[in-house]
């Protein structure tokens, strides 16, 4: 398999996941085609819920999907966090206007159908990148032993990207702390209040909150990791482990996970990208890039990883459909040039995503601190830095990514 076979793409997406297809999408509203290589045999639709607040609204509306999106989850309308060892309650708005929680499975569907036919390559797993010394672009080695020259290459790959270690960024971090994730159906209803709630003790932070009248979404974050290596492999031991890390919550908490949809159910250990390594990242060499989880992975404290992938998606085709269309209009088919504009434009996309990355990377990470330290010293400094730099913690919710 070539590009000479896939006649007209010259921009190649290696990840099928939420901003891989957001950033193909993108391309593709600005009339731009790509070609989206991924190591499954299907669109990865599993999962469970993602929280998409109001700047992730206005980054899927540019992509023209919010609408139909929208139907698929009601609107919330705040946050209530509950102390179990004191009963204390506390409420606040949970974005600045617009939040839903979202199926994951609906989201990449949904930005799967809006796509020409035969974007995604299923199958197509990329074992490494190099360089080719003649051209200056990127060479992808596939599993099958075939190799794909790129104009332009932008890993959307995940924690484990091939192409952030052709760009030698620095390994994820670990958080000390694993989620487990789940849905839970209700053919009656469930009655419960469209708002998020938020419970915590020295050890646990969990939550629920509705997706629409008859499924609720909930997690819970517990600290160190599970000794059986292969407990994240099978969900039912993954339902049976969870009752055991939230003894003392609320009942209904106990029969929500107790009661979930076995399907739905994940764990993941937590990783996230260093405030510093976003800071001094190189996450651009020629014309090769990254975005989503391959540029930047948080911890979910804030609800902001979904959503930050697609703005990426939406700055990244922006950018890039202004560097091609300058190369497009000087009628020149130096290869020189091609690379100087598109890499003057990745450029312009990195730098603009930077700062924004940067603030949501040590929000969400002081958060995390909160909860996982059990050092009273050590939580008043966060408290402190949290007071001076996010005095109002929905500020990030507010941010606009642009026009498409």
């Amino acid at each position: 398999m070539d590009l000479q076979a896939y006649q007209g793409t010259q921009i190649v997406i290696v990840g099928a996941g939420i901003c891989g297809l957001s950033s193909a999408l993108a391309l593709h509203r600005k009339g731009i085609r790509s070609l989206v290589l991924e190591s499954a045999e299907s669109l990865r639709a599993n999962g469970a819920g993602i929280a998409v607040l109001t700047n992730g609204w206005r980054a899927l509306d540019q992509l023209g999907v919010g609408s139909k999106l929208r139907k698929t989850a009601i609107p919330l309308q705040g946050v209530v966090d509950i102390s179990v060892e004191t009963g204390k309650q506390r409420r606040s708005p949970v974005s600045k206007g617009e939040a839903r929680c979202i199926k994951r499975s609906d989201l990449i569907r949904t930005l799967a159908e809006e796509l020409p036919a035969g974007t995604v390559r299923f199958g197509c797993q990329v074992l490494s990148v190099k360089t080719d010394t003649s051209t200056s672009f990127p060479i992808l080695q596939l599993g099958d032993g075939s190799y794909i020259e790129a104009k332009v290459l932008i890993g959307c790959d995940g924690t484990n990207s091939v192409v952030t270690k052709f760009l030698k960024l620095n390994p994820r971090k670990i958080f000390p702390c694993y989620a487990v994730r789940g849905f839970t159906y209700y053919p009656e209803g469930h009655g419960l209040a469209p708002e998020l709630v938020r419970l915590r003790t020295e050890q646990l932070y969990l939550g629920r909150t509705p997706v629409n009248d008859k499924l609720v979404f909930w997690f819970v974050v517990s600290q160190g990791y599970p000794r059986d290596a292969n407990t994240a492999k099978d969900p039912e031991i993954i339902r049976q482990l969870t009752p055991k890390t939230i003894v003392g919550c609320p009942k209904e908490i106990v029969e929500l996970v107790m009661k979930s949809d076995l399907d739905s159910l994940s764990l993941t250990h937590l990783r996230y990208t260093p405030p510093w390594d976003i800071i001094f990242g190189r996450f651009r060499k020629g014309t090769v890039a990254v975005a989503g989880d391959a540029m930047h992975v948080m911890v979910p404290f804030i609800g902001q990883g979904g959503s930050a992938g697609i703005e990426d998606a939406v700055v990244l085709a922006r950018c890039l459909t202004k560097g091609l269309n300058e190369y497009d209009s000087i009628k020149s088919g130096r290869e020189m040039l091609m690379q100087k504009l598109v890499g003057e434009a990745l450029d312009e996309y990195v730098e603009e995503r930077r700062m924004r990355l940067l603030w949501l990377s040590i929000q969400a990470y002081l958060i995390g601190c909160l909860q996982t330290t059990s050092s009273k010293l050590l939580k008043l400094i966060v408290l402190i830095l949290m007071a001076v730099l996010f005095p109002d913690p929905t500020r990030s919710t507010g941010y606009d990514c642009g026009k498409l």
